[in-house]
């Protein structure tokens, strides 16, 4: 059975929790549906950012998912913008992310604006520090 858009929310804010995200862009998430985005710790929210909330908005309507968080870098082969998802499938959502010691393993959206092409579903390693997160694998 697919999940509706509010056990999708109630999941996110869980899993947020769980990262110690700083608890103003929780509420932001849960009273407002904003999404933060991070660079090394620091968070914005990406409605700052109009190409980046239009990207959210078309990932979101084409996978039947919720974005709740994304991470920003720049790696040797782009420019990324890492989207944490909530799956339209229950029973993928105990995989969504992992904590191994100090590091987390969470599903993403990784968009590579420099080269699109590129850009694909996967796990990527995140650390949770300072009430953000960033990328490290």
């Amino acid at each position: 059975m697919n999940a509706t858009r509010e056990e999708k929310k109630a999941k996110a804010l869980e899993i947020m929790q769980h990262l110690d995200i700083y608890p103003t862009y929780i509420d932001g998430f849960r009273d407002e549906g904003k999404v933060c985005f991070f660079e090394n710790f620091g968070g914005y929210w990406a409605s700052q950012e109009p190409d980046l909330m239009k990207k959210v908005q078309e990932l979101e309507a084409k996978h039947d998912c919720m974005i709740y968080a994304i991470t920003h870098e720049y790696m040797e082969f782009g420019e990324l913008y890492d989207c944490l998802i909530i799956t339209d499938y229950k029973e993928e959502w105990d995989t969504l992310v992992r904590r191994r010691g100090k590091q987390f393993f969470a599903f993403a959206f990784t968009y590579n604006k420099s080269r699109p092409e590129f850009s694909e579903f996967g796990t990527i390693g995140i650390q949770s520090a300072f009430g953000g997160i960033r990328r490290i694998s």
